[in-house]
């Protein structure tokens, strides 16, 4: 990546440089390399800790699931459910002692919990935040459940979750949501109050769940009058207690809560819950690598305890396991993508640039070599109707709104189209007939054609990527920006284009897959409802949008 110009010292600068110099190169950076600098340097617990005295959960006094409730990763016969103990969310330690809580959770077939089918108990460590990770398992397939947590006298907020259907079932429909982007200094979260309300069986995230930027006193645009938030916001985050602080202010939004006890979630990031368009070890701003992966430990550990991941995800260091693979019956395989962690940097920097030999070179790549092999051998194996790829950034080529500007996106897939056509040729040679790239990132919504020549506006068709705008990114924008016209006419794969805020869905069925574009008016002011931009239908064995 190519600085922005000088930079300003850390104000953690010191603590960070003097256990960078402790760590060394990235291999030694895991728990078990380096863990006490690490743990300085972050605040991350050491081997031993979790033997923390225990905390009477009779002795909270206030409500401790200030957070909410939320689920993930649904599979066959399991579900994870999580929550997290925060009596006081917007201070450090959330308002309760480092002890030991035990949490109480159930799982019924009614919201009355009449009948409940699991039940259990769990403990939520300090270590993590007091963040619990519940894996239910031998559990009936395709089935909706709800579920709760207790701990001490208080009860949470109802959940709703379900698990997928059996791996070799013949399954008729699956209705899909996808959402990126959601700047908590940028609006207010109403697509995820619509989004709570829709009829749909799983929610992905594609990325940019909050945002590393300092936020104001007042909300930022969302302008506050009747509240004050503390000023621990009002900073960029860089340590582990920053980012957890930042989780606490995003999930204590209504409406985000509202969406996560709705449906089961299944998450991936971008840069933003880490840093700014950086790539692997590579910072933004020139820091070293040492130093950068301090704060990358710091990132992804918060990202973990505040999300609904299962046990495999959760990080060692500065690594994280993110990319998995998750099947709806016979119906849809889904291979979720993480393009920052293992990302070659950028060649040209991360802007609009000409391309240049350096970043169409063989040595480039966006996911990392291991996970290029890693998907393409996963639709060699696949016997789904649908293969759908849920990742950050646009796969799609978009050229230059511009008449004669040859430049093209550094960060995103045309940065790396040696990649790009590595995967193209592997969905080939796999026979991937129904392909499908679900893409957040750019803050609006986009629907495409995939070519699989796209220096060749008549090559053949072989997919679709629905690329979905933000929840509240770039603020309230508009449904035809100013360069509309000019992409459209450059882009002829391109078939829709929209600047609103809001979310898409995907039905998916044996015969077809209807998207439909759902925007909002405005982020800034609180409210308003919601309405489909557009509507397109991909028809089975015959890649292509065709609009409604």
């Amino acid at each position: 990546m190519t600085p922005a110009g000088p930079q300003q010292p850390s104000p953690h600068a010191p603590e960070l440089r003097a256990a960078a110099r402790h760590l060394g190169r990235r291999r030694f950076l895991t728990v078990t390399g380096a863990a006490a600098a690490l743990a300085f340097a972050t605040n991350l617990p050491t081997a031993g800790v979790a033997a923390a005295a225990e905390l009477d959960a009779a002795r909270i006094t206030e409500d401790p699931f200030t957070l909410g409730v939320a689920s993930g990763d649904p599979r066959p016969t399991s579900v994870l459910l999580w929550t997290r103990l925060a009596p006081t969310p917007y201070q450090a330690d959330s308002g309760l002692p480092p002890e030991r809580v035990t949490v109480r959770w159930e799982l019924a077939r009614d919201e009355r919990f009449r009948h409940v089918v699991r039940r259990g108990a769990t403990v939520a460590h300090p270590e993590f935040h007091h963040s619990v990770h519940v894996e239910v398992g031998h559990l009936d397939p395709d089935r909706v459940f709800y579920y709760r947590f207790r701990a001490g006298s208080w009860v949470s907020e109802t959940g709703r979750t379900r698990t997928a259907p059996s791996s070799r079932a013949r399954v008729g429909g699956l209705k899909l949501a996808a959402v990126s982007c959601q700047a908590y200094h940028d609006g207010y979260f109403t697509a995820y109050g619509h989004l709570a309300e829709d009829d749909v069986d799983v929610v992905f995230h594609l990325g940019d769940y909050l945002y590393e930027y300092a936020v104001s006193a007042v909300g930022g645009a969302r302008n506050y009058t009747d509240r004050v938030l503390p000023d621990v916001f009002n900073r960029e985050t860089v340590t582990l207690e920053d980012y957890r602080l930042r989780y606490a202010l995003y999930k204590s939004d209504p409406e985000l809560r509202a969406a996560h006890a709705a449906h089961p979630f299944v998450v991936t990031w971008d840069d933003h819950e880490t840093e700014n368009n950086y790539a692997g070890d590579v910072p933004e701003n020139g820091v070293p690598p040492e130093e950068f992966l301090l704060r990358r430990a710091a990132a992804y550990r918060a990202y973990w305890e505040n999300l609904p991941l299962r046990r495999p995800q959760r990080p060692e260091g500065p690594d994280m396991q993110l990319y998995r693979r998750l099947t709806w019956g016979r119906l849809a395989q889904f291979d979720i993508l993480d393009t920052r962690q293992y990302r070659s940097d950028q060649a040209n920097g991360d802007g609009w640039k000409t391309p240049t030999p350096e970043s169409e070179a063989p040595s480039q790549t966006l996911p990392g070599f291991a996970q290029e092999r890693w998907l393409t051998d996963g639709w060699k194996r696949s016997d789904a109707l649908w293969n759908v790829v849920p990742q950050q950034v646009t796969f799609a080529r978009r050229n230059h709104a511009t008449p004669g500007n040859t430049t093209l996106s550094m960060d995103s897939w045309d940065g790396y189209p040696a990649s790009r056509e590595r995967l193209l040729a592997g969905a080939e040679a796999a026979g991937v007939e129904n392909l499908m790239v679900l893409t957040g990132d750019v803050h609006v919504s986009y629907a495409f054609d995939l070519k699989r020549d796209f220096a060749d506006p008549g090559s053949r068709t072989v997919g679709t990527e629905v690329v979905t705008t933000s929840v509240t990114s770039g603020r309230d924008g508009s449904a035809r920006p100013g360069n509309w016209a000019g992409y459209l006419a450059a882009n002829p794969h391109m078939k829709h284009y929209n600047g609103l805020r809001g979310y898409a869905t995907v039905a998916l069925g044996r015969e077809a897959a209807r998207v439909d574009f759902k925007t909002v008016p405005a982020v800034t002011v609180p409210g308003g409802g919601v309405s489909v931009a557009a509507s397109f239908v991909c028809e089975v064995g015959e890649p292509g949008l065709k609009p409604v």
